[in-house]
């Protein structure tokens, strides 16, 4: 083999959060690491392209809106209409630099090797690594350098890239998706987004709420199905209400980019949308198309999802995979829980399963979130419950911050009152979910709410008032 191979005990592909947790363990345990990413900087998609971008964004929205008020690291809240998203992104790119510059000197302390470039099997034990970048603050090959890297056990963590539905024609116009709609020279006016998942939910509520006229196209009938019911049609209701337009049962069957640069829908309904902009968000695929799976015997599946079992092992029992690269829930609170597990069983450290207790956060305006059971669920397992709600109008907390439509909604099991599902819509909800996380964890009962000391005012004192009406209805019963 030319070049020079190097020997490691752990090899990742992929400097995200899967990649960046499982490094981390691995150098702590004084194993050898070396991590492969074909970033110029760390913290894969989340840090870089989406998710610390577009909450900043939604942010900055909130406060130009009036719908919230916070002092940002370099915004000019007298922005308004005609600027780019860059002027939006001064804080963005703040915390951006700060995060890369804090994960760099992390991995530089834990002594893990770091290679840029595109990483590929040559074998189930051995990644090139092609081309050679370096970052001379670290310690990495010359740049250039043909570099082969031997691994006793290898992580596949190289996340997910935006599908692309080739009736888009990307690159002419103003057609975008999630890791480039960022790039927008201005604030539309008006945009159609394809897809109403999570992403296109998430950017909907943004643009709308920086002025834009925002069209949400979705073959489907209802906002994010798997949602508690009444808590996606509230959703639905609060984004009408701030203009969102839904265009549902409805797929694109033609795009065309005028010479001025607007871009006209046909609708499978006939209907005919012109647009300033488009964002397609038609879900992700995973980024395995470069690594020369077969080559290891890795077996992939639909979009490149990698099947794992429940250490995160592929078909190659010294192959793990972890993050977006095996799908949902895709998250990078997860992936990182999934590349922790993944490094202690490659190791031989003892490791317990994940909870299937995971919070989900979602960034629309107002923000949702949720953890366990649904109504649906319940029903459907023939679960009898009980049903607690509390909302923030009725909470000193809540008028203080002026959300009257947010609502904390608690699924208590009738025969033992133990918490089964937390389901929370309104200002700081991804923060406030967690107490009902920890309940469930340690198998709390309604009783744990009912004798906790919750600072006055607080959104937290939610809890107590929805378990107060729950054990109201059980006892109505």
């Amino acid at each position: 083999m030319p070049g020079e191979t190097k020997n490691y005990n752990l090899v990742i592909l992929g400097g995200g959060p899967a990649g960046l947790v499982a490094a981390s363990m691995a150098t702590e345990s004084g194993k050898t690491v070396a991590l492969v990413d074909n970033h110029h900087e760390l913290g894969g998609a989340g840090i870089n392209t989406g998710t610390v971008p577009s909450k900043t964004l939604r942010e900055t929205a909130m406060a130009l809106s009036g719908l919230q008020s916070r002092n940002l690291y370099g915004v000019d809240l007298s922005l308004r209409r005609e600027v780019t998203i860059a002027d939006f992104l001064g804080h963005e790119r703040h915390i951006k630099a700060a995060f890369n510059a804090d994960l760099s000197r992390r991995l530089e302390a834990d002594k893990a090797d770091i290679y840029n470039g595109t990483g590929s099997f040559l074998d189930p034990h051995t990644v090139s690594v092609s081309p050679g970048f370096i970052a001379p603050a670290l310690s990495r090959p010359a740049a250039g350098e043909d570099i082969f890297l031997r691994g006793e056990n290898i992580l596949i963590a190289t996340g997910s890239s935006p599908v692309r539905p080739e009736l888009f024609p990307f690159g002419k116009g103003e057609i975008y998706d999630s890791d480039t709609i960022l790039q927008l020279d201005r604030i539309p006016k008006t945009l159609a987004v394809i897809g109403a998942g999570v992403i296109g939910s998430e950017y909907a509520c943004t643009f709308s709420a920086l002025g834009a006229v925002v069209h949400v196209i979705d073959g489907r009938d209802k906002l994010l199905p798997f949602l508690d019911a009444e808590i996606s049609v509230a959703l639905a209701v609060a984004m009408e209400r701030s203009g969102v337009v839904f265009h549902w049962n409805e797929t694109v069957r033609q795009c065309v980019v005028a010479e001025s640069g607007v871009v006209t829908l046909s609708l499978s309904s006939d209907l005919w949308l012109t647009v300033d902009a488009v964002l397609v968000a038609a879900g992700r695929k995973s980024n395995t198309g470069r690594l020369n799976l077969p080559l290891a015997g890795v077996a992939t599946g639909e979009r490149g999802i990698i099947p794992v079992d429940e250490h995160f092992r592929t078909n190659v029992p010294h192959i793990y995979a972890a993050g977006d690269v095996i799908g949902f829930p895709a998250l990078a609170s997860t992936s990182m829980e999934q590349g922790r597990r993944a490094t202690r069983h490659a190791l031989g450290m003892e490791v317990n399963a994940i909870s299937p207790l995971l919070p989900n956060g979602i960034y629309t305006i107002p923000e949702i979130s949720m953890v366990g059971e649904t109504e649906e669920s319940l029903r459907k397992q023939g679960v009898d419950y009980v049903v607690g709600w509390a909302r923030y109008k009725d909470n000193a907390r809540g008028r203080i911050i002026g959300d009257e439509d947010g609502f904390l909604k608690l699924l208590f099991r009738r025969d033992n009152m133990k918490l089964a599902g937390v389901h929370v819509m309104g200002e700081q909800v991804t923060e406030i979910v967690h107490i009902g996380l920890m309940a469930m964890l340690t198998g709390s009962s309604a009783e744990i709410f009912v004798e906790a000391c919750f600072n006055v005012p607080t959104l937290s004192q939610l809890y107590k008032t929805a378990t107060m009406h729950a054990i109201r209805q059980a006892g109505a019963r």
